[in-house]
């Protein structure tokens, strides 16, 4: 017998030509892939929405009976009240700044925005804002992210932050959301 676990559901139908789930809501779509395994089904009355696998002795069926439970409600926040994710630049002369044009790079779609970071190097880092997302600098030390797929904006401010890692020593760097590092002690010889 399959146990489910359940979440709260928003408009999302089953498509049964591909094992994939699309959610709907005010903001947006987005198109879950499932494996065949997992079982998605939905109670308009509740309007929640259980989710369960065929053999829950099997570890890889378990496995993903939780991510994809994760990744449907992830989907169901981001279309009904969206995702949003601040990063904190922390440092002397840190800044960034939201250009419609980049020097260095061709836009991968039309009206691409960029996200040019002065971070110590001798010239600007230039990042493409991926489709999807909407940055925005509301301080020339903050960058807000926002969209509807939390994946795609979380590893674009991954790759953000990866130009200068906080440090520990003096804890400057780029600081994803509510991110904080202890600072170590002086090294004395």
């Amino acid at each position: 017998m399959a146990k489910s676990k359940s979440l709260p559901a928003a408009t999302r139908s089953r498509s049964e030509v591909s094992p994939s789930v699309k959610v709907t809501g005010p903001r947006g779509e987005l198109l879950l892939p499932i494996p065949k395994f997992l079982r998605i089904d939905q109670d308009d009355k509740t309007r929640r929405a259980t989710v369960s696998v065929e053999d829950r002795t099997v570890k890889a069926q378990r496995a993903m009976w939780g991510t994809t439970r994760a990744h449907l409600n992830n989907f169901i926040v981001g279309v009904s009240e969206g995702h949003t994710t601040i990063l904190r630049l922390v440092g002397v002369g840190y800044r960034a700044l939201i250009e419609n044009a980049a020097v260095t790079k061709s836009p991968a779609y039309p009206g691409q925005q960029f996200v040019s970071l002065k971070v110590g190097f001798n010239h600007p880092i230039e990042l493409g804002v991926p489709q999807g997302v909407k940055a925005s600098v509301p301080l020339p030390t903050r960058i807000l992210l926002e969209g509807i797929n939390k994946e795609v904006i979380k590893s674009f401010a991954a790759k953000i932050r990866a130009w200068r890692v906080p440090e520990p020593y003096k804890g400057k760097g780029i600081f994803v959301d509510d991110e904080t590092v202890i600072l170590k002690a002086k090294r004395i010889k």
